[in-house]
């Protein structure tokens, strides 16, 4: 067993040997260029060929219409601001600081993962492969998911390129894309699931907020539930969708500011009375950047 920790790549490991850092510096450049690449390649093109068929990623989000539409340009923003803040974290591997370089690499693994799967999950969505699409990102959900847990005490400055920013979106993609994956997305009765299954975000928001004070989370899903908020009104003005979305938007916003602002102050809000195990699992949002 211990072998086996020695040789798995996602093993939490206190210190990182000089070949394994020099490796996660150049597979965690790659693939985060790789991911910028085709993210930034396919918003922009629309490649033809005679053997292949692709549309631009939003231009298959309004193709095909449904109750987790979003709107382009607050999706986006997001990204930009996501790449950039993963660029901060890229360039944290080559600090000169011992101790946030071993911070960074700790979560290289799964950075990495990442950005592959995000790779994969464009290719397949702009050639309309939806239900494949689906599952490369419910594993990404896994492989987020699972570095949110087991590496929520890391600084802010990593938590959020690497973790809390990805796993907001995946969590929602799972959701946007799942509705253009159904036959029909919008017909009356996948628009009745869909005014259902949004308050999901609502729910897994507050999840991170109230157990965690992870504000990074509250304002990432906040910013999510716009874009579909505005996409939906647009499209539609008389119908829930778009009011859901504005309500969970506020919703989470107004948590997020709740823990937020404390926190900036030097203060720490909590919503219950912790305990010892508590404090012990309370992710990075009460230390610096």
């Amino acid at each position: 067993m211990a072998g086996w920790q020695n040789y798995n790549p996602f093993s939490k490991r206190e210190t990182h040997s000089r070949g394994s850092i020099v490796t996660y510096k150049i597979l965690t450049l790659l693939s985060w260029l790789l991911s910028v690449v085709v993210s930034v390649y396919f918003t922009v093109h629309e490649p033809h060929d005679a053997f292949t068929v692709r549309r631009r990623i939003w231009d298959q989000n309004y193709l095909y219409p449904s109750a987790f539409t979003m709107n382009h340009i607050l999706a986006d923003i997001y990204w930009i601001v996501l790449f950039i803040l993963q660029f901060g974290y890229v360039t944290s591997l080559f600090s000169s600081n011992a101790d946030v370089v071993s911070a960074a690499a700790g979560v290289g693994s799964h950075f990495i993962l990442n950005n592959l799967l995000h790779f994969a999950f464009v290719m397949l969505f702009v050639n309309s492969h939806f239900h494949w699409a689906e599952v490369i990102l419910v594993l990404n959900f896994i492989n987020l998911s699972s570095l949110y847990f087991r590496h929520n005490t890391v600084p802010r400055f990593i938590h959020v390129p690497v973790a809390s920013g990805p796993l907001a979106w995946t969590f929602v993609a799972i959701y946007w894309n799942g509705a253009i994956m159904v036959p029909h997305p919008h017909s009356l009765v996948a628009r009745i699931f869909g005014n259902i299954f949004i308050w999901a975000i609502l729910v897994y928001g507050i999840f991170f907020i109230v157990t965690y004070n992870d504000y990074t989370m509250g304002f990432a899903l906040s910013a999510l539930s716009a874009a579909i908020g505005v996409a939906q009104f647009k499209r539609q003005v008389i119908a829930f969708q778009w009011i859901f979305a504005f309500i969970i938007m506020a919703i989470l916003f107004i948590m997020t500011l709740t823990v937020a602002v404390p926190a900036m102050s030097g203060r720490e809000f909590r919503w219950r009375r912790t305990t010892a195990a508590d404090q012990e699992r309370a992710p990075l949002l009460n230390e610096g950047a």
